[in-house]
């Protein structure tokens, strides 16, 4: 008893009577007022970060080839001519390519690849050929002779038979038998020497290394094209069922949560037999026995579906979260029949404030603002950098490598000593302070990033918190709730409390930034043989992921409080801490068993919607193969709407979670303030109040008949 009382010292004195207190404050004062200017600052801030990066960003530089002049192909004045040509393909074989991303020769914007093998000697002399030839020069040779063009490289010393891939001419390498041909020959002439077709092998290796990652990114981009209307179609479909289960919770809560349940039990079991069906499948399928480990990473992610051990690990993955939710419904039997009891009373608190079951929408449209301005804002940060020209030389120069300007190259010392070099694009980066300061720009992008994305998440459960608590605090309910509750709380918390969300906002961004850096760092170490260092990092990373959920838990909680009394973060994070810890056992056994049925429910939308998706995309069921796009990647609509629809089904729910967690704090605080007499009644509805009584019966040890009526008695300590 001593130890105990000791705890409950320590975790802060019950509130007092108050008979004046009806809920909300409406008379309150602006809170935490020095962050909220630092916080309108930072957005300032932002803005003109965005301003910078649109003013120097050109996102045209990640999406189309650019020629040796730094011009984009495909764009303004050359719209017509979107490929890239390269005079020597062989030149690109250099390590150079996969350091500087650009092959040391020159590059031209064509029309069309050259659709046969020829060389600029025998081309000369044939006006039909060198009409066509001429279409591959980077200039008009006019009457200057062969030597003259290939001297002040003109035109290529030669064609070859090649075709587009990549937005670039490559080479249309073939077989006969073993042998490689270009052109179906196995030999071609460079305008010197004949070379065999296998020369050009390792050059395209090396250009297609280069341009593998955009091409991948451009075929996503592509697929989204295609299917955007039906990626929404299946999100709408989300946004319908979970409309459809909020409202039959408000009225068949019990008969609804143990529908989930065992719908959650019987599509986890579906996949399981569906996945072990495939895996039945593929027993004689040829290939289909080698591991994932001998396959490596493929960027077309449907040749793993081809393989029996990909099949084998979601059979593993699914039988465990099943076995889980099953030892965990086992376990929390007694727990969940109250977390039922308890989601009825939020059922009824939301069909008095009907309008917060749409108020993710507008939490959903400022998240997409802050998402797309960060999306957009890195873009063209990313892009904000200069052409640099670099000086590439066939033979040993002193001057290789080093920046040059194209406009006088001609007439500089570096060209006087490499007569046989040449100023050409390499990249993009730049000297000036602004690009030296990029990667803190884009640092403080993704700072304000987290920190808007949680101020809005906050705005949202402070809001709501507001309008469940007027409910709660409504003693004639509905008569005495005030009219639009809802709209009432959001006007409180933006004009008083801007600063208490960005506080809280604030602390949870830096944590998520320094979470961001131990993933980069993590990232860079991949190679490093440092145990001690790995170990170091893994634990930092956990710790920070342990501290981020907890600050989640104390800033929801304390927005409660701050929707209540309108007192600063720090100080009704405290008195919810305090509260909390009050009533440990029941926030334990009672709150999160209700997050774990929430969570159980959005499972069951994102499963519907997921198998749904796969099968329409994947075009595996005769039914849909008419309708669905054809796509690269199949895989590419199915995740984004399998994230769109957690995203949306968290959404909705959150609105079940925020009222559960509200009405709990409530209701320790009644019982604290109150006792149920006359003069001092109970705000809690007697519904409400047996919940929790149960719980406060399942959750004692066994004792005599005196401690079973003192602990089914309302005390102090809640």
């Amino acid at each position: 008893m001593p130890a105990e009382e000791g705890a409950y010292k320590n975790s802060g004195e019950p509130k007092k009577y108050d008979a004046s207190f009806k809920g909300p404050i409406q008379n309150r004062g602006c809170t935490d007022i020095i962050c909220c200017v630092f916080f309108i600052v930072a957005i300032v801030g932002y803005v003109a970060v965005g301003i910078l990066a649109w003013t120097h960003g050109d996102p045209r530089k990640v999406i189309y080839p650019t020629d040796s002049m730094g011009q984009y192909c495909g764009q303004g004045n050359l719209e017509k001519q979107p490929l890239l040509f390269y005079f020597n393909m062989m030149k690109c074989a250099s390590p150079m390519v996969l350091l500087e991303f650009q092959c040391p020769t020159p590059q031209v914007c064509v029309e069309k690849c050259p659709n046969r093998t020829m060389t600029l000697v025998n081309a000369y002399v044939n006006p039909f050929d060198w009409k066509e030839y001429k279409q591959f020069c980077r200039e008009d040779p006019g009457q200057k002779s062969v030597p003259q063009i290939l001297q002040e490289k003109l035109c290529p010393a030669y064609l070859i038979s090649s075709k587009p891939f990549l937005q670039r001419c490559f080479p249309s390498l073939g077989k006969k038998g073993e042998v490689i041909t270009v052109g179906d020959q196995e030999t071609f002439s460079d305008g010197e020497k004949t070379r065999n077709a296998k020369d050009l092998v390792a050059g395209m290796k090396n250009a297609t290394v280069v341009m593998e990652g955009r091409q991948v990114a451009m075929k996503i981009f592509e697929d989204y094209t295609k299917s955007w209307y039906w990626i929404l179609i299946c999100l709408l479909i989300a946004v319908v069922l979970s409309l459809i289960f909020i409202v039959l919770l408000r009225y068949l809560a019990g008969i609804m949560v143990w529908v989930m349940i065992l719908m959650v039990i019987a599509v986890i079991a579906y996949g399981i037999a569906h996945c072990s069906i495939k895996y039945v499948n593929l027993k004689d399928s040829a290939g289909s026995n080698i591991t994932l480990q001998q396959l490596g990473f493929q960027p077309d992610f449907s040749v793993y579906l081809h393989i029996r051990q990909t099949w084998l690990a979601f059979i593993i993955i699914l039988a465990i979260v099943e076995l889980i939710i099953i030892l965990l419904l086992i376990f929390l039997r007694n727990r969940i029949r109250i977390a039922v009891e308890l989601i009825k009373e939020a059922s009824r608190a939301i069909g008095f404030v009907m309008s917060s079951l749409f108020y993710p929408i507008f939490t959903f449209f400022l998240l997409t603002i802050v998402i797309a301005y960060w999306g957009v804002t890195a873009v063209f940060l990313s892009t904000s950098s200069e052409p640099v020209y670099k000086v590439f030389n066939e033979t040993e120069c002193s001057y290789a490598r080093q920046t040059c300007i194209p406009e006088n190259y001609s007439l500089s010392a570096m060209k006087a000593e490499c007569k046989r070099s040449e100023c050409l694009f390499a990249f993009y980066g730049g000297e000036t302070p602004y690009h030296k300061y990029l990667i803190g720009l884009q640092f403080y992008n993704v700072f304000l990033f987290f920190w808007c994305a949680n101020f809005v998440t906050a705005l949202g459960q402070m809001t709501l918190a507001g309008a469940f608590a007027s409910y709660y605090w409504a003693l004639n309910k509905p008569g005495d709730i005030p009219a639009f509750p809802l709209c009432a709380s959001l006007g409180r918390s933006l004009r008083y409390h801007t600063g208490s969300l960005a506080f809280g906002s604030l602390i949870l961004a830096i944590v998520q930034i320094i979470r961001v850096l131990l993933e980069y760092i993590d990232h860079k170490l991949k190679g490093a043989e440092n145990k001690f260092a790995k170990f170091l990092l893994c634990c930092l990373k956990c710790c920070f992921w342990c501290l981020e959920k907890f600050i989640k838990f104390m800033n929801r909680n304390a927005y409660i409080m701050v929707a209540i009394y309108g007192k600063n973060f720090c100080r009704s994070a405290s008195d919810a801490f305090l509260l909390l810890m009050r009533n440990v056992i029941r926030v334990v056994v009672l709150d999160k068993v209700t997050d774990f049925i929430l969570f159980l429910g959005k499972l069951l939308i994102v499963g519907l919607v997921g198998i749904f998706a796969f099968f329409f995309f994947s075009g595996q069921t005769d039914a849909f193969k008419g309708a669905a796009p054809s796509l690269h990647y199949y895989w590419v609509p199915i995740l984004t709407v399998l994230v769109g629809s957690y995203l949306i089904a968290h959404g909705f729910f959150s609105v079940y979670a925020m009222c559960v967690d509200t009405l709990f704090l409530c209701f320790c605080e009644d019982l604290e303030r109150n006792d149920g007499s006359p003069a001092r009644p109970y705000y809690m509805t007697a519904s409400l109040r047996d919940v929790l009584m149960k719980d406060a019966e399942a959750a004692r040890t066994p004792a005599s008949h005196d401690e079973t009526i003192q602990l089914t008695e309302p005390s102090k300590n809640c």
